[in-house]
C-alpha cells in the first residue's frame, strides 16, 4: 500500500511542478519581475514549503520526544540535499539535453542572479552554523540576535532581486495551462491570460505540489520506520529526498526549455530560503538544540558537505564564468560520501 502511495504521491508532485513552472513564469510576466525574483525567490520559496513544514510543525506545533532534534534535522537536511542531490539531477537533465542546446552542456545563467544566492547562502548558513558552534546553550539571547540577523539579510537579498530589471519575455512562454478554464478570458488565441487566472493555477500548483510531498513522506516514514531506521535519521537523510522532489522537477522542467536560470536559480534560491527562515526558526524557539556537539556532529557534519559541494560547484564557474552541466555532478559524489559517513556512524553506534 505504501508504494502505491509513493507512486501515485510523485505523479501529484510532477503535475503541481508542471502547472507551478507554467504559473510562476506568467505570474512574474504579469508583475514585471526579473528572472531571478521569479526564479531564486517566488519558486525557491514557493517549493520550499513542503521541506519547510516539516521542522516548523515539529519544533512549534509537536509535543513529541526528540521533535526538537527532527526538527533540526530536517532543517540541515534541506540545504545538503539541495547542493548535493539536487544539483545531481540537474546535472544529468542537462547532459540529457545536450545534443538539442546550441550550448550542450554549457549552462547559460545569469552569473548575476546566482552568484547572488550563493554568496547569500555562505554568508546565511555560515552564520546559523557558527551560531551553533561557537555560541553556548544559555543565555540563548545571542541566538536571537543571529536569528533577526539571519531574517534581515534574507530581506535585502529579496529586495535586491525584486529591484532588478524585468527580463521575462512573453514569447518565451508557454500558454497558461489554465487560461482555457477562465470563461472571462480574452477572444484572441494569443491573448495574455488575466491575473486571477495565474493566481489560481498557482494556488493549485502549490496544492497538488503540498498535498503529494505530505503523503509521500509519510509513505516514505512508514516504509523507514518497517526497516528500522530512525528517526532523526529520516528526518536528516530520508524526508528531505522527498521534500526537495519540487525543486527538481522545476529545474529538470526548466533545464528542458532552455531557463537555465529560473532552473538554477530555483535550487540556489531555495538553498537561501533554507539557510535563512527555518534554521532562524530554530534559533528563536529551539537554541538548546542548535548546538553542535555530542549526538548532533554527524548532523551538522551535512553542512560542511553542503558548503565544500557549493564550492567545488560553483567557484569554477566564478573563475571562468561559465557553469557546466557536468560540473553540477560533483553533487552526487559528496551526497554519496556523507551517506558513508552516516552508514559509518549507525553500524558503529
Amino acid at each position: 500500500m505504501d508504494l502505491l502511495i509513493l507512486l501515485v504521491a510523485f505523479f501529484v508532485i510532477l503535475a503541481g511542478a508542471e502547472l507551478f513552472t507554467n504559473g510562476i513564469e506568467w505570474f512574474g510576466k504579469k508583475l514585471g519581475l526579473a528572472e531571478g525574483a521569479v526564479g531564486s525567490v517566488l519558486a525557491a520559496v514557493g517549493t520550499a514549503l513542503p521541506e519547510t513544514m516539516i521542522p516548523i510543525v515539529a519544533i512549534l506545533f509537536s509535543g513529541q520526544e526528540h521533535s526538537h532534534e527532527i526538527g533540526v534535522g530536517a532543517i540541515l537536511g534541506a540545504p545538503f540535499m539541495l547542493a548535493t542531490l539536487a544539483m545531481f539531477v540537474t546535472g544529468l537533465a542537462v547532459l540529457f539535453q545536450a545534443r538539442r542546446r546550441e550550448a550542450g552542456d554549457v549552462m547559460p545563467v545569469d552569473p548575476k542572479v546566482i552568484g547572488a544566492d550563493m554568496r547569500t547562502f555562505v554568508v546565511t548558513y555560515g552564520l546559523a552554523i557558527a551560531a551553533a558552534i561557537v555560541l553556548p546553550s544559555e543565555p540563548t539571547w545571542p541566538k536571537i540576535v543571529v536569528a533577526i540577523a539571519l531574517i534581515v539579510i534574507y530581506g535585502w537579498y529579496v529586495k535586491g532581486h525584486f529591484e532588478a530589471d524585468p527580463s521575462i519575455d512573453a514569447g518565451d512562454l508557454a500558454p497558461l495551462r489554465f487560461h482555457r478554464f477562465d470563461r472571462h478570458r480574452t477572444v484572441a488565441p494569443d491573448g495574455a491570460p488575466r491575473l486571477r487566472a495565474v493566481n489560481f493555477q498557482v494556488l493549485v500548483a502549490l496544492g497538488l505540489i503540498i498535498l503529494g510531498a505530505v503523503e509521500f513522506v509519510d509513505a516514505v516514514g512508514h516504509l523507514a520506520h518497517s526497516i528500522g531506521v530512525s528517526e532523526v535519521l529520516l528526518a536528516l537523510v530520508v524526508a528531505p529526498i522527498a521534500t526537495e522532489l519540487p525543486e527538481k522537477f522545476n529545474s529538470i522542467i526548466w533545464i528542458r526549455q532552455g531557463k537555465d536560470t529560473l532552473a538554477m536559480g530555483n535550487i540556489t534560491g531555495a538553498m537561501v530560503f533554507q539557510a535563512a527562515i527555518p534554521t532562524s526558526v530554530a534559533l528563536l524557539f529551539a537554541p538548546e538544540t542548535w548546538v553542535a556537539g555530542p549526538g548532533s556532529y554527524i548532523a551538522f557534519t551535512s553542512a560542511g558537505i553542503a558548503f565544500l559541494a557549493s564550492a567545488a560547484i560553483f567557484l569554477p564557474m566564478a573563475r571562468s564564468g561559465r557553469l557546466r552541466g557536468r560540473g553540477l555532478l560533483v553533487g552526487g559524489a559528496f551526497y554519496v560520501v556523507y551517506l558513508a559517513i552516516v552508514a559509518v556512524a549507525v553500524i558503529s553506534g
